[in-house]
């Protein structure tokens, strides 16, 4: 039964990976000669595969923890369960994750113990298909804001097919070699246009577009922004490094420095818990 729920879960991302390859490498090619974008360097490359095959790693020990909780939850807490074999039933887990999702990518760029587990994946000067797989391998924050939809009724295993079938989809996001698409399509889906702000490190890009799917929740939110000029990517304050460890580690380190640094309670609790970049009064002034 295990096995089969485990099969279940993995399928739709191992069918995923060989096209995911091959879109790089046609990408890559095709990008060659294009001085109108960043293109691909081999380097920041196998650094974001890496990330990728890490994340891989640490997804299925998400998994593994919070399946026996959403289990938990859905069968001893929540007052009914969602059948799993009719459409409205998928389409509505769908847009129901994607709300989850903008909430919780929008926690973890504004509040900085979640951005420390995050910002490895904004950490490329690169946007292409090889920074979508850039991804974390500390997905904690998802725990939290998956957990409301066991108790919904959604039965545990088919969110984790949900959130991959959304990452697959986000993964097509990570590009310059489409431009704006038909209007409509722009006002409601996350398209490239919309992330390519979002991985900008321009003033007017920071912190807009979370979408994962549907771009309708920062136009219903307040954190939309349409792309005016090319993004500047990569982080404010970039980390110069390609070391997997600091990547993924290093603004963990820097919070238990900052905190050190300080005998005040809540400033302690600032550099935990206010957004990435905050000071104290007295640090500021």
């Amino acid at each position: 039964m295990l096995s089969q729920v485990w099969h279940e879960i993995n399928t739709p991302l191992l069918y995923a990976v060989p096209v995911f390859l091959l879109s790089i490498g046609a990408e890559a090619l095709a990008l060659r000669d294009d001085h109108d974008a960043t293109g691909y360097l081999a380097r920041d490359t196998r650094t974001s595969l890496s990330m990728g095959v890490g994340s891989l790693v640490s997804s299925a020990l998400f998994k593994a923890g919070t399946l026996v909780l959403f289990v938990f939850l859905w069968t001893y807490v929540a007052p009914w369960h969602l059948p799993t074999d009719v459409w409205w039933s998928w389409a509505l887990l769908l847009l129901v994750l994607d709300f989850a999702f903008y909430w919780n990518h929008r926690f973890v760029h504004r509040v900085r113990i979640g951005w420390a587990a995050h910002q490895a994946h904004h950490s490329s000067e690169y946007f292409n298909f090889g920074t979508a797989l850039r991804q974390k391998w500390n997905p904690w924050t998802e725990a939290i804001f998956w957990a409301p939809l066991p108790l919904l009724g959604f039965t545990p295993w088919t969110i984790y097919i949900a959130f991959t079938i959304n990452l697959i989809y986000q993964f097509f996001t990570h590009t310059e070699s489409v431009g704006k698409l038909w209007g409509p399509v722009e006002l409601v889906f996350n398209t490239p246009s919309h992330h390519r702000v979002h991985h900008g490190s321009d003033a007017q890009y920071l912190d807009k577009n979370y979408a994962g799917m549907l771009i309708i929740w920062d136009r219903m939110f307040g954190t939309f922004e349409p792309e005016i000029q090319r993004p500047t990517y990569g982080l404010t304050k970039p980390v110069g490094t390609y070391n997997l460890l600091t990547l993924q580690y290093g603004e963990y380190a820097k919070i238990v420095r900052d905190v050190r640094s300080t005998s005040n309670w809540r400033d302690k609790l600032g550099y935990i818990f206010a957004p990435p970049g905050w000071e104290p009064q007295q640090t500021r002034s």
